[in-house]
């Protein structure tokens, strides 16, 4: 019986060397942007990770022990071909976990999670961030690691030898469970085994070095539905006190900015296309002249702040006026997506006809059917174009074509009222782009998306659609570059707003904090078009719009900004990871207080839908 106990302590003793030597193995590959970490980093992840590692060891434990009482009556030969199919599936859960972590999270910035099974339902679109290269040696090491992982896991087992008293044994061996299923709960505690338990600095790498990436995955997949119970920090009296009136601006006194109430309307939905390329709001010179240009000419809302970091969730936040959530993607929730007001919806009504141009997968993250249910009557997508045009990007078709596409298609509509959301996709990992303006592949991709805006405008403005026509710039999120930066830090969600055409009266900059679900009730507001049901969308060009704010989300937080400074809270950790401004402590409470007041009413709002 002794053996036996012996073999599930290695068992269990083996998973916890290999989780604890997986944490240096990943900040020696995810950390290849950064500045350097001493042994005493690498050391301090490995300490602070042991809790969640705890969890996880418990957790593969307990098939090896059910498999132990199970041989107490089954023949040991049996025994051992069920323990080694086991080994093998658990040895490829952990390379594919392990690998597919360190190799994400240089482009994700957070940890592995459920996330990723809705790329895996588009492998293509999945892979068209990474090369061939890439590819197969992802193959490889995954392979090594599942030969290692299996070679170590089937060394631990032994012979076990049927005992004289097989139900005391059994009985003794049900004790053993009581320590695994209390080191997966986490203690006897109230509160459970959580990513949390890990944090211990203010630098979020390592912190995210600690977490266990299986625990991560498994954690972000037993995530509730009942989105009314997530993000409950206050009683519904002191969320309500504290959310009212923040998202309540009217249109009374808002300074009309075009010369008509009806004219065509294009949204350029500009992927990643951040701020840090702009230098007219403090970024890289040089990348982005013709945005730069435009900005200058036309109405620039400076100080806008994308809601989300994906394509998926930034087009929510710019079409529906919807803020981003920090765990959840509404355009794959189509029972919830499809009862947000839109714009499409409200053009439609107002007599306009919506369409939607892209030149990749329009099935991918749910796209397809979120956008027929929120208005749009045609869509245009890669199929629509030649086989040889889909190749041209690992997306599907490079900008300069699909701009010169949608160009002949304005060319070929009628007198009568149109609405277009146009997206671009060639600013993308793996920045593949038919230019070479600059050495880095990012600052040329996105130098490149920003000569096809610059050659398009420019074509628009020899048509005689040029003089009813606004043309609004956003793009779908930000970008953090350098890529090692902080990418929850405000710069990395900093993003230029411009409207232009010949419906714009005159050159504005309009230097208030907002969201870019702003854009919905302040555009709408411009043609005196109903916008109340857009609950969460302000008309920032209301005089009376005057206690301005910015707030977005990220994985598991959210950052506050306002006149006093900047809040970043980290919810994972359960604090403010960092306050910013002069403010005083009222202050500083008074945003983090707000910001928790929005997520909980995003969340309660989410469930009602």
């Amino acid at each position: 019986m002794f053996k036996r106990i012996a073999f599930l302590f290695r068992y269990w003793l083996l998973l916890m060397v290999i989780f604890l030597l997986e944490k240096p193995l990943f900040m020696l590959y995810a950390n290849s942007e950064r500045g350097a970490y001493n042994f005493s980093d690498y050391l301090d992840v490995m300490i602070h990770s042991i809790p969640v590692d705890l969890s996880c060891a418990g957790l593969f434990s307990i098939f090896p022990l059910l498999l132990v009482i199970a041989s107490l009556w089954v023949n040991e030969q049996l025994v051992c071909r069920i323990m080694r199919i086991y080994n093998l599936i658990v040895s490829i859960a952990f390379a594919l976990a392990f690998a597919s972590d360190a190799a994400l999270y240089p482009f994700w910035g957070f940890k592995l999670d459920s996330s990723v099974f809705f790329y895996l339902k588009s492998p293509e679109e999945a892979m068209a961030s990474v090369s061939l290269i890439f590819l197969i040696l992802a193959l490889v090491i995954i392979s090594l690691l599942v030969m290692l992982i299996n070679w170590a896991l089937n060394r631990a087992y032994i012979i076990l030898p049927q005992p004289k008293r097989p139900f005391t044994a059994a009985v003794l061996h049900l004790l053993i469970a009581a320590p695994l299923f209390l080191s997966i709960r986490g203690g006897l505690k109230e509160s459970t085994m959580n990513v949390g338990k890990v944090y211990y600095s203010t630098d979020q790498f390592l912190n995210h070095s600690a977490v266990n990436p299986l625990f991560s995955l498994f954690s972000s997949m037993s995530k509730t539905e009942d989105f009314s119970e997530q993000y409950n920090y206050f009683d519904e009296d002191k969320r309500a006190s504290l959310f009212n009136g923040l998202f309540s601006t009217t249109d009374a006194d808002t300074p009309e900015l075009l010369n008509t109430k009806r004219p065509n309307v294009l949204v350029v939905l500009l992927e990643g296309f951040g701020g840090d390329f702009l230098s007219s709001i403090g970024g890289l010179q040089g990348v982005a002249p013709n945005l730069d240009s435009l900005a200058n000419q036309g109405v620039f809302f400076s100080n806008c702040y994308a809601g989300s970091f994906r394509t998926d969730r930034g087009i929510v936040c710019t079409l529906n006026g919807h803020p981003g959530l920090p765990n959840t993607s509404i355009m794959k929730l189509p029972n919830k997506s499809r009862n947000l007001p839109s714009l499409a919806k409200k053009f439609v009504e107002n007599g306009y006809f919506a369409d939607f141009f892209y030149g990749g997968d329009i099935n991918f993250t749910n796209m397809q059917s979120y956008l027929w249910s929120n208005g749009y009557q045609a869509i245009t997508a890669d199929t629509d174009f030649s086989a040889a045009e889909r190749n041209t990007n690992a997306w599907g078709v490079n900008d300069d074509i699909t701009f010169s596409r949608l160009l002949e298609k304005i060319k070929e509509k009628d007198d009568s009222l149109w609405h277009t959301t146009f997206l671009t996709l060639s600013s993308h990992e793996p920045f593949e782009v038919p230019s070479n303006r600059f050495e880095d592949i990012i600052c040329n991709s996105f130098a490149y998306t920003d000569s096809c805006v610059g050659a398009f405008v420019d074509s628009l403005r020899l048509m005689d659609v040029w003089d009813n026509l606004l043309l609004v710039l956003v793009p779908d999120h930000g970008f953090c570059y350098p890529r090692q930066g902080f990418k929850n830090a405000p710069h990395a969600h900093h993003i230029p707003v411009i409207w232009t055409g010949g419906a714009v009266k005159q050159p504005v900059k309009v230097d208030k904090f907002m969201n870019q679900a702003d854009l919905a009730a302040t555009l709408l507001a411009q043609l005196d078009m109903e916008h109340s049901d857009f609950l969460f969308s302000r008309n920032v060009l209301s005089e009376q719009y005057t206690d301005d704010f910015a707030f977005y989300t990220f994985v598991d937080g959210f950052c506050f900004i306002d006149s006093t400074g900047t809040t970043i809270y980290d919810n994972t950790a359960d604090k403010v990871q960092e306050n910013t401004g002069d403010a005083t402590e009222l202050q500083q409470k008074n945003r983090e207080e707000r910001g928790k007041a929005i997520l909980q009413t995003l969340y309660d709002d989410l469930d009602a839908r």
